[in-house]
């Protein structure tokens, strides 16, 4: 019972993150290479308060980590399977029917 409750929990992490377009935007962002806070504020088009939030709980989350460099921290996928199964994730998603698409999601 214990690992199920786990494994709910770490899907409900996973749930949280990708609950948010600008938090999806940075993991998407994050897939491709690290970066810092200030470039992907910029790329993203979002304030640095609001980008700090959002990788605040993307590393809550357990997704993101901070890698210190000198005076600045780089952020990266705690794990590079995570950039895949985001691709695959992608795929699955664009593979859809149309005619079976959620109004939910044509409004993100």
């Amino acid at each position: 019972m214990l690992q199920a409750l786990t494994t709910t929990a770490v899907l409900e992490r996973i749930g949280t993150a990708l609950s948010d377009p600008t938090r999806v935007r940075i993991l998407i962002a994050l897939r491709d290479s690290p970066s810092y806070p200030s470039h992907l504020a910029e790329l993203l088009g979002v304030s640095r308060q609001s980008l700090s939030n959002h990788l605040s709980c993307l590393r809550g989350c357990g997704l993101v980590v901070s890698v210190p460099e000198g005076r600045r921290s780089r952020y990266e996928l705690v794990d590079p399977r995570l950039g895949h199964a985001l691709t695959e994730l992608l795929s699955i998603v664009l593979a859809v029917d149309p005619a079976h698409h959620s109004p939910a999601v044509d409004t993100v």
